[in-house]
């Protein structure tokens, strides 16, 4: 036997056993939890080599590490998605949990639990009514449950989207809104509060056209009602309205201002922390 053939012998025997290991019946390594080979034998150039594979526990462990790393993966994705979609962040923490069981929250959880058809269709949503009934918190519930889920979503308003596009040019206007199909849902809030020039009508329906000619939901709020919706003051507030009709089915949310008794509880808790005097 010559010296490469003793070199090769060499190889082929076990390493010395690591702390959890004990060499099996066949010569290999096992580990001393699951008993399984921590060492295989392969042929290699016509010969029999002894190489490191994994144990069941090693492999538990490896696809354990793997499922904590996209795990992590999809927490800094929906994080980034939190981040650039929810323009006002005290938003973000608007959601399901720390909303009242009402006839309009079921319906918006049902939106969100059906959203693969709703995106199908192309359904869309006009919640209406009157300051601080909490239109833009179902907009934002569903917003949120949306992303958390992973799906792309911009929450913003018209008065921003224009602020955004006062400072570009005619081709850069249109790449902008083009880029905004790149968010399966767009919540529009508080329709109507925009400004009333002739530009910013016109960029105003660029948008809500382009999310109808691409077949993407949108979510509009308003305090407009239904009928100033139907019946506007001018041919341009016309066509803006019609489409949105066309796109998103009304839902009515009524309710006191809670903005009001939200502002009253703090003047309450104010004049009894600050202003009552001892005795």
């Amino acid at each position: 036997m010559d010296g490469a053939d003793k070199g090769l012998q060499r190889e082929e025997k076990p390493e010395a056993a690591l702390a959890g290991e004990y060499v099996g019946p066949e010569g290999l390594m096992h580990c001393r939890v699951c008993h399984a080979p921590r060492q295989c034998r392969i042929r290699l150039w016509d010969r029999e080599r002894i190489v490191p594979c994994l144990c069941r526990c090693q492999e538990e462990e490896r696809k354990r590490r793997e499922r904590q790393m996209e795990e992590e993966e999809r927490l800094r994705r929906i994080r980034h998605m939190r981040a650039v979609g929810i323009q006002e962040k005290s938003l973000g923490g608007w959601c399901f949990e720390v909303a009242e069981d009402t006839t309009n929250v079921r319906m918006a959880k049902r939106y969100v639990e059906n959203w693969e058809k709703v995106k199908e269709e192309n359904l869309g949503l006009l919640f209406w009514g009157d300051v601080g009934t909490g239109k833009t918190f179902l907009a934002a519930c569903i917003a949120n449950a949306l992303i958390a889920k992973g799906v792309p979503v911009l929450m913003t308003n018209f008065s921003k989207i224009l602020n955004q596009m006062g400072g570009l040019y005619s081709e850069e206007r249109h790449r902008y809104v083009a880029s905004l199909a790149g968010f399966r849902l767009l919540v529009i809030d508080d329709l109507g509060i925009e400004r009333n020039t002739e530009y910013a009508l016109e960029q105003v329906y660029s948008i809500i056209d382009e999310r109808y000619k691409t077949k993407l939901p949108m979510i509009v709020t308003t305090n407009l009602t239904v009928g100033q919706l139907r019946s506007p003051e001018d041919a341009a507030h016309a066509r803006i309205y019609s489409r949105v009709l066309e796109m998103c089915t009304p839902v009515h949310v009524a309710g006191g201002d809670r903005r009001k008794a939200i502002g009253k509880e703090k003047q309450d808790l104010a004049k009894r922390m600050l202003l009552e005097r001892d005795g």
